[in-house]
């Protein structure tokens, strides 16, 4: 058998290489349905939801590898940012809501590193995994709004003005986020995972 860099077979190279692949243009799409809201620079997107399900399924290495290559081809000019916000390529990291695309890799690894691999349900009880899948997203919602938080205070030059266009906003919707992601990555993570 045909052995890569760091003792990888060639095959599981392969997946792992298309994973990331397919996780960067989920995020892309993702970030193509994007809702104006009122008094903020920051629309409303899928975008966060998808950083998460990319990281929690992926595990936090190949998420967050992911989730560079996003940004790589963002900033490169492919047209796979938020098409609302009318920076452009590298500039975009610079504008309202470079802090969260920059969070994206931290927040994919952490999603990834908490989620659990493999079943709890084959050891006992499966409680334990819908609240370490709940904790994983959480902790990826709050690295994102930090990212967004720290960029918005920036260039506003105020925390609270930041919070008012980067978080309040968004709560309801996290809310959901969560709602949606925990039962999917509970499902999902131990069969997409054992395949990496």
């Amino acid at each position: 058998m045909t052995h890569v860099a760091l003792d990888v077979p060639r095959s599981a190279f392969r997946v792992r290489a298309l994973s990331v692949l397919l996780g960067a243009l989920v995020v892309a799409v993702a970030a193509q349905v994007a809702v104006p809201l009122p008094g903020t620079p920051v629309p409303m997107t899928l975008q966060p939801m998808a950083v998460l399900l990319v990281g929690g399924l992926l595990g936090g290495p190949l998420g967050a590898l992911s989730m560079i290559l996003y940004l790589a081809m963002g900033v490169a000019g492919l047209p796979v940012f938020t098409p609302t916000v009318p920076l452009v390529g590298f500039a975009r990291l610079f504008g309202p809501t470079g802090g969260y695309l920059l969070a994206y890799p931290i927040a994919a690894y952490a999603v990834g590193a908490i989620v659990p691999p493999r079943r709890s349900a084959e050891r006992g009880s499966g409680g334990e995994d819908w609240t370490r899948v709940a904790l994983a997203v959480l902790a990826g919602l709050v690295l994102i709004h930090l990212g967004g938080l720290a960029q918005l205070a920036i260039l506003t030059g105020s925390i609270s003005g930041a919070a008012r266009l980067a978080t309040w906003p968004f709560l309801l919707g996290d809310l959901i986020k969560l709602g949606v992601l925990v039962p999917v990555l509970t499902k999902l993570t131990p069969t997409i995972r054992a395949r990496l």
